[in-house]
């Protein structure tokens, strides 16, 4: 096997394995679960897309500190949808009562209005380039070229997410030097830029070959793979690597929380959904109280990322009070499968299912 896992995208990212552990934004990365893969011979990922730009520096540092192995760093190009960018008093007013009887049926006062849900890209990325993270991966679009330009001249390698063969094709235009693509059994948001997410759903072993056909750079292939027989269905497809998200956020490394950790190993992961309720992006999750009664309403949500600051406001009082119903489950297909909490245990689970064995010395450097 070693002659399909050491290629060019291990190799323009500086790994052992064909492994890459998917960014999680809004907390639930962590520098520890990051460090952990990168030593283990994958790519750590930590999701910084809500973190305001003077904390990606020290983050950066925190991971050198964590790992002497390569690490990413993600962000979302795109910070807000038409219309989510402010909320004036009058457009709080206008979607607080969509929210209010949850607020009341957790105890959670209203909110003071919000200034701004989300850092600008533009500050974040300037950022990000000076910390010089050796990987950076990005969704939700294409960095301007001056940034890429920048990323070349300073060593960081670029990863895009794309939902379809047209954006991969934008981005392999556009220079980047690898693409993720992204199938819809994926957890969590739908990273879309050409088209709305909810027309951009090819399943992830259908994207890849499209897509490998199509660019001239290495492809990842993400979506419904959480052991190691999908590593080599995906390889064999063409893929260079994988990326695995739900089954790294289930271990103990990450930064969610144990309800959430304990829905992923439950029948509820059985049935996952793509809603808009959480944030206001297209995202999969487990199907749950708020996204059943927030699809009755789906018309009346505001944009991201009014709705996702309206709802993190929520979270600390759900999760205070074991309230998974009213919580976001972000959840891929493939999590009924999952076998492992700990993400050592994981690796070596997919390490060994993919190699046969336990890798050798030589296969590790083939």
């Amino acid at each position: 096997m070693s002659a399909t896992t050491r290629n060019a995208a291990t190799r323009l990212l500086g790994i052992e394995h064909p492994i890459v552990q998917g960014p999680f934004g809004g907390g639930l990365s962590s520098v520890e679960l990051a460090g952990t893969v990168s030593d283990l011979g994958g790519l750590g990922s930590f999701g910084a897309h809500m973190l305001p730009p003077e904390r990606i520096g020290p983050l950066v540092e925190a991971l050198r500190a964590r790992t002497r192995r390569p690490f990413a760093v993600n962000l979302w190009v795109s910070d807000h949808d038409a219309g989510g960018l402010d909320l004036d008093e009058a457009t709080f007013e206008r979607h607080w009562p969509l929210f209010e009887p949850y607020f009341r049926e957790l105890g959670v006062p209203k909110p003071e209005r919000m200034e701004r849900g989300h850092p600008p890209f533009a500050a974040q990325v300037e950022a990000l380039l000076e910390a010089r993270p050796p990987v950076f991966s990005f969704v939700f679009g294409i960095p301007e070229a001056g940034v890429l330009r920048e990323c070349r001249r300073r060593g960081i390698v670029t990863v895009g997410a794309a939902t379809t063969v047209a954006e991969a094709q934008a981005l392999d235009e556009a220079g980047v030097d690898a693409i993720v693509a992204t199938g819809a059994e994926a957890g969590g948001h739908r990273p879309s830029f050409l088209a709305p997410a909810e027309e951009s759903l090819t399943g992830t072993f259908a994207l890849v070959p499209l897509v490998v056909e199509r660019v001239r750079v290495p492809v990842i292939a993400a979506g419904g793979i959480a052991d190691g027989r999908g590593v080599r269905a995906a390889l064999a497809l063409g893929a260079q690597a994988v990326q695995i998200g739900t089954a790294f956020l289930a271990c103990r490394q990450s930064g969610t929380s144990d309800l959430h950790r304990e829905v992923l190993f439950s029948p509820q992961a059985c049935e996952t959904t793509l809603t808009r309720a959480f944030t206001g992006r297209l995202a999969r999750g487990v199907r749950n109280r708020w996204t059943e009664q927030m699809a009755a309403c789906r018309d009346r949500l505001p944009p991201f990322p009014i709705t996702g600051w309206f709802v993190s406001r929520l979270k600390p009082a759900a999760l205070a009070a074991g309230r998974s119903d009213l919580l976001s489950l972000w959840s891929g297909q493939i999590a009924p499968n999952l076998r492992h909490r700990d993400a050592v245990a994981l690796m070596q689970s997919l390490l060994a299912e993919l190699y046969g064995h336990s890798p050798t010395h030589e296969e590790k450097l083939a």
